[in-house]
């Protein structure tokens, strides 16, 4: 008899009290005792008992009890690139656009970003340090001030500032720092190092 395939939580965006179990890898009474203790909260099925629990609530307590995101996240891995050039967008989009491993999604402003870091929910944002509206450490230091977003991976391009402000950056909460003209393997070495992603082999020495 086939083994029934695992079942993709990526996209899903309201989960059953099962699902929730699978995914937090306890059992269900477990995820229902939370559900009604208001632990873990979500809304009930009208004319029902069936419990309902949206995505971001379950990520919301998954992060509070350390358990793993692996099964929700999916297979495919989220980044944010954040830069008012729009010929850095495009180049970032062309790099690792063409990786099925990777969903993207592009904007040119720190407010912009606000509010896709809060609805794209990305691993990982590649982000400019001078956007036109503020700069890109406040950015940072946004997401790592809010519990739920705390766990994204954050890192700077740019070519206007030099490796001890950089380092500063990091100080504050930045996982990386890559500059202005960067090199694509030096870009898919950081991206794959952070996201835990095993390295693919690819040409070697081209700037953009």
């Amino acid at each position: 008899m086939a083994e029934t395939p695992p079942t993709d939580f990526g996209r899903k965006k309201i989960f059953t009290t099962g699902e929730a179990a699978q995914v937090c890898k306890v059992s269900q009474q477990t995820i229902i005792r939370c559900f009604d203790s208001g632990r873990l909260t979500g809304f009930r099925v009208p004319g029902s008992k069936f419990r309902r629990i949206p995505r971001e609530e379950l990520i919301r307590f998954m992060n509070a009890n350390d358990i793993p995101l692996d099964l929700i996240e999916g297979g495919t891995k989220r980044i944010l690139c954040v830069d008012d050039d729009p010929e850095i967008l495009e180049l970032l989009g062309d790099i690792l656009g063409d990786d099925a491993r990777f969903e993207i999604e592009s904007c040119g402003t720190g407010y912009d970003a606000g509010l896709l870091t809060a609805s794209f929910k990305p691993n990982l944002i590649l982000l400019d340090y001078k956007l036109p509206d503020i700069n890109g450490n406040e950015v940072c230091k946004r997401i790592r001030s809010t519990d739920e977003l705390n766990g994204i991976k954050v890192v700077f391009i740019s070519g206007v500032i030099d490796r001890a402000e950089a380092d500063r950056l990091i100080d504050a909460g930045a996982d990386g720092f890559i500059k202005k003209p960067f090199d694509v393997s030096n870009l898919m070495d950081t991206v794959e190092g952070l996201l835990g992603m095993e390295s693919r082999t690819r040409d070697n020495g081209v700037s953009h």
